[in-house]
């Protein structure tokens, strides 16, 4: 008798958080991803910033932060926010017009508004906007898109990430890039025109080698050969994958990496931080971590494919994998695949731009999961 009424209550109280996270628009298994993931985040956090209290909890305060605007922005109707994404882009190009010409700099790139009250970065905004716009273009339009709309959502997409690689920001650029190229990839685009941007895009590449800055052509001949400065530019890469490599499978244990703990491995609290779980929790916890992106990843598909409608499905697909963009640059950057361009690791690094940002997307995405039978 005790047992039953020990499991009816239990059932009770499955039952009314299921219907607080309805009433509130937000999908329990995409916020229980989200929620594992910082919670890993925040436990290796701890060691890779030298058990700093401090940073510590002021990582905690901007997740708390990210959540909230996640959980704000669920209960707008995605309707209102196609109608607002030409706004948001204009806006956002404007802001990006005005770093270039009076942005504060800092390490050698002018990439921040200085408003008084506040420091951010308009590119920043970017990420949101141009897949929302994107999206917005073809929300009416026949899919597959036709040239004309094919070369205005090219406009849509160029002129932001131009402006946000000349301060110079190579690093956003693509993110940018990616996620409106992936909004144009879901609308149908035929594969004979993937085809074709793909070798007129191989074919430009001398001529964007001309255009990089020196730094960023230093990065790609150390990602060659790291050895040829390993005191210079190769230095970040060597040590992440010395950290990796001395892991092993199962690492060194939390809070004994010597690369980490003594500071030979650069920036480890925020582009490295996944060198580090290497180190300490081994490949058994950076198998951990990627398992947990996968599945965040594959049930934000899920959600986008769901939609009920071509904004939906295109901007919730984006969103879903610009996300996947981030973990596979930081994965590659780290593991000396990929070159250095300075992209965190999603809900995991040290900050509280990238999440804000990210859990933004989420949020949008979870209005427009969450208003799919309004219609239907």
């Amino acid at each position: 008798m005790y047992e039953d009424w020990q499991f009816s209550r239990t059932q009770r109280a499955f039952s009314s958080s299921g219907e607080w996270l309805k009433r509130f628009h937000l999908d329990s298994l995409l916020l229980t991803g989200i929620g594992l993931l910082m919670l890993y985040g925040l436990f290796v956090l701890y060691s890779a910033a030298g058990e700093n209290v401090r940073l510590w909890q002021g990582q905690i305060v901007r997740f708390v932060l990210a959540l909230g605007i996640m959980v704000i922005l669920a209960q707008v109707p995605p309707q209102w926010i196609r109608r607002v994404s030409p706004a948001l882009y204009v806006i956002g190009v404007g802001l990006l017009v005005l770093v270039a010409v009076l942005g504060d700099i800092g390490k050698g790139a002018q990439r921040w508004l200085d408003l008084g009250f506040i420091r951010f970065q308009p590119s920043e905004l970017m990420k949101l906007a141009v897949p929302l716009t994107c999206a917005w273009w073809l929300h009416e339009r026949p899919i597959p898109p036709s040239v004309r709309d094919l070369g205005i959502l090219l406009l849509i997409i160029g002129v932001p990430a131009g402006l946000i690689a000349e301060q110079p920001d190579l690093g956003t650029a693509i993110l940018v890039s990616a996620a409106g190229v992936f909004v144009v990839l879901l609308g149908g685009l035929p594969w004979r025109i993937i085809a074709t941007s793909t070798g007129l895009l191989a074919m430009a590449v001398p001529v964007g080698w001309h255009f990089m800055h020196d730094y960023q052509r230093q990065r790609v001949m150390t990602l060659l050969d790291p050895m040829q400065d390993p005191l210079g530019a190769g230095y970040h890469i060597i040590q992440s994958q010395i950290a990796i490599g001395s892991g092993g499978v199962f690492g060194k244990g939390w809070t004994n990496g010597s690369q980490a703990q003594l500071e030979f491995l650069p920036e480890r609290s925020t582009d490295f931080i996944f060198a580090v779980v290497g180190e300490e929790l081994g490949l058994l916890g950076q198998a951990l971590l990627l398992i947990l992106y996968a599945c965040v990843i594959g049930r934000a598909l899920f959600m986008a494919l769901d939609a009920r409608d071509t904004f939906g499905r295109l901007a919730g697909g984006s969103i879903a994998l610009t996300f996947a963009v981030y973990v596979v640059v930081n994965a590659g950057m780290v593991s000396g695949i990929l070159p250095v361009v300075g992209v965190p690791l999603p809900l995991f690094s040290y900050g509280g731009t990238s999440a804000v940002t990210l859990l933004a997307g989420f949020g949008i995405l979870l209005s427009i999961y969450s208003h799919r039978k309004l219609v239907r």
